[in-house]
C-alpha cells in the first residue's frame, strides 16, 4: 500500500472562520471542499450527492455547520457529510484535514 498523499489547500491564514476553499486532489481526481467552522476544519467531497454539482458554489451557513447546493437546495452537514434535507438523501464523503507547517492539507482517503 502506498503512503497517503496529502493535497495542499492553502496557508492557515488564508482560510478564516466562516470561509470555504475548493481544492482538487490530483492523485484521485476528486474535488474537495475545505471549510473553517469557527476554527475547526472539515473537508467533504465538493459534489452534491443529489446532482453532480459543486457544493463550493453554494451557500455556507457557519452557525448550522452546513452548505447548501445552489442547484436544488440540498443541504449537507460539513462535520460528517450527512444530507440534511431533500432532495439529497445520501451523504457526501468526508475527508481528513490536517494543519502542518502553517498550511492546511487534505486527502481523499477512500480505497
Amino acid at each position: 500500500m502506498n503512503a497517503p498523499t496529502w493535497t495542499f489547500v492553502c496557508t492557515s491564514a488564508e482560510l478564516l472562520p466562516g470561509e470555504m476553499r475548493p481544492v482538487f486532489d490530483e492523485v484521485t481526481g476528486t474535488a474537495i471542499l475545505v471549510v473553517n467552522l469557527d476554527g475547526d476544519l472539515y473537508a467533504v467531497e465538493d459534489r452534491c450527492s443529489h446532482e453532480d454539482f459543486e457544493l463550493s458554489a453554494g451557500v455556507l451557513d457557519p452557525a448550522e455547520g452546513s452548505v447548501e447546493c445552489v442547484l436544488h437546495g440540498a443541504r449537507f452537514d460539513l462535520r460528517d457529510g450527512r444530507a440534511l434535507c431533500a432532495p439529497a438523501y445520501s451523504p457526501v464523503p468526508k475527508f481528513p484535514v490536517k494543519v502542518e507547517h502553517g498550511g492546511i492539507w487534505t486527502r481523499d482517503d477512500r480505497d
